[in-house]
């Protein structure tokens, strides 16, 4: 493992946050993994859940083995109408769907094929870390794609919730994809006793860090028990055409044996 490797892990394990950008990983055909990547954002679907906050989305579940890094997708979730669908829940986590299981509908066959994407997945996983029994099970994936896309200069784009908050999953990375004609999603790294408070109503000497990703693969992640996180809502910018940010949001979550 480089130095820098090894510097960026430090920083998510003792800071709870680190920033940094995938221009390098070692896929054959780079550019056009990450063009196949960038086409799926125009075909996403409107999110159902709360079609006031102007965001598109899908989102798939996998799994990848601590002891050989073997990553594998898992079986879709089917509708009453056939449509793949899976399903995401995040506990007391998220106060606007508390305890609440929501279906969205799932990545294509064709984009989980993608090379770029299952390396981003792959080098994510190796910045995580873990307890030796959280290490003897397969470690859950989430991937979500999301956009965040206005097509008038009244409407704002926002993310779920729309406050500073913990996610639930032990580590998230959000890697952006696309970025046009944007003012707002800028992204806030908080102390934990953040969370639930809107941005505006935060103590700033409790902001470990604020910052705008803008170029494709742009990425940071957090460890959910260290900081809280919030991305400021999408306004549409000069230009006449929708503004759009696009991401990957990239989760891992141990598998829990409960006997009771």
């Amino acid at each position: 493992m480089s130095n820098a490797l090894l510097e960026e892990k430090k920083d998510l394990e003792v800071f709870g946050y680190k920033k940094f950008q995938l221009t390098d990983l070692p896929v054959k055909n780079f550019d056009l993994d990450l063009l196949k990547i960038t086409e799926e954002f125009d075909k996403l679907p409107v999110d159902t859940y709360s079609l006031e906050s102007h965001r598109y989305r899908r989102y798939s579940r996998a799994i990848i083995n601590p002891w050989d890094t073997h990553f594998e997708w898992l079986p879709n979730h089917y509708d009453e109408n056939g449509q793949a669908q899976s399903l995401y829940f995040q506990g007391s986590f998220n106060t606007e769907y508390l305890k609440e299981y929501r279906a969205f509908p799932s990545l294509s066959e064709e984009i989980k094929d993608n090379e770029l994407l299952k390396e981003i997945i792959k080098y994510d996983y190796k910045e995580t870390f873990w307890n030796t029994h959280d290490k003897l099970l397969p470690i859950h994936v989430g991937v979500h794609f999301v956009k965040y896309m206005v097509t008038e200069d009244h409407q704002e784009s926002v993310a779920s919730p729309n406050n500073m908050h913990q996610d639930g999953e032990p580590f998230t990375f959000v890697h952006l994809v696309t970025y046009k004609n944007v003012v707002g999603g800028t992204s806030t790294v908080g102390t934990t006793s953040c969370a639930g408070l809107k941005r505006e109503e935060v103590d700033e000497n409790l902001i470990l860090d604020e910052f705008d990703l803008k170029y494709p693969l742009d990425s940071y992640g957090v460890c959910d028990q260290k900081v809280s996180h919030y991305v400021k809502g999408v306004k549409k910018g000069k230009e006449s055409r929708p503004a759009e940010r696009g991401v990957l949001l990239i989760d891992f979550t141990p598998t829990v044996i409960a006997i009771t």
